[in-house]
């Protein structure tokens, strides 16, 4: 193999790893998360019928997320979602989806998301007639907001309540854990290690990088 050669293919590697690695820290980040439901189901503001969709979160502020629902190749949006962070005791390395009980003959309604490793999820505000509906089903609290706040900046804004299955207004700090119990800091701690993991990881590729430019240049400087 000439040398153009083989500096053309380490060339390509090295731009494989280079572009492979912002693609796995983007789906951290965003926490990107294909679902596929096999029959409809609701979430607040619509009813989505059964098929494949993309779970993706916006941004995260101090008490508050947006997730966006995307189609199946990721390429129309089809909603957003004001959602609460909801901390967890024991993750696991599976996406859960937490659905309220429902009667058969309705759509199933989706509670909360949960990305893979992650000891806190997303738990989803419904509009507030539709969250006291819930709650009446569910036969437990359920978070709620007022109605058409559909843009990011509404929903930012929004005030989050939640509602009893008796109609009663509530607190959302009554309703959502949103800080870890005495047994979850530890856990917790467990955790970083995988959100620290790419720091590493970027080292390793710059050793990689710098290895395979020597070998490159050895080669070229044996076949000269």
């Amino acid at each position: 193999m000439s040398a153009s050669k083989l500096l053309s293919v380490g060339f390509c590697l090295l731009l494989f790893c280079a572009l492979a690695v912002p693609r796995t820290m983007a789906d951290t980040w965003d926490k990107a998360t294909k679902v596929t439901f096999s029959g409809p189901v609701e979430v607040p503001g619509r009813v989505l019928s059964a098929g494949t969709y993309w779970f993706t979160l916006m941004d995260s502020p101090s008490n508050r997320n947006i997730v966006q629902i995307w189609n199946s190749d990721r390429t129309r949006l089809i909603t957003m979602i004001l959602a609460i962070p909801d901390y967890r005791l024991q993750p696991t390395g599976e996406t859960v989806m937490r659905f309220e009980e429902r009667p058969s003959n309705q759509p199933d309604a989706l509670e909360a998301w949960f990305y893979p490793g992650d000891n806190f999820g997303q738990e989803f505000v419904y509009p507030q007639a539709r969250a006291m509906e819930l709650a009446q089903q569910a036969r437990h609290p359920v978070l709620s907001m007022p109605e058409n706040k559909s843009t990011v900046a509404e929903m930012k804004e929004a005030p989050v309540k939640a509602v009893s299955p008796s109609g009663k207004t509530m607190e959302m700090a009554e309703v959502v854990q949103s800080k870890p119990q005495p047994a979850a800091p530890m856990m917790a701690a467990k955790q970083l290690p995988k959100t620290a993991s790419l720091l590493p990881l970027w080292g390793l590729l710059g050793l990689l990088f710098l290895g395979a430019g020597f070998a490159l240049r050895w080669v070229v400087r044996s076949m000269g």
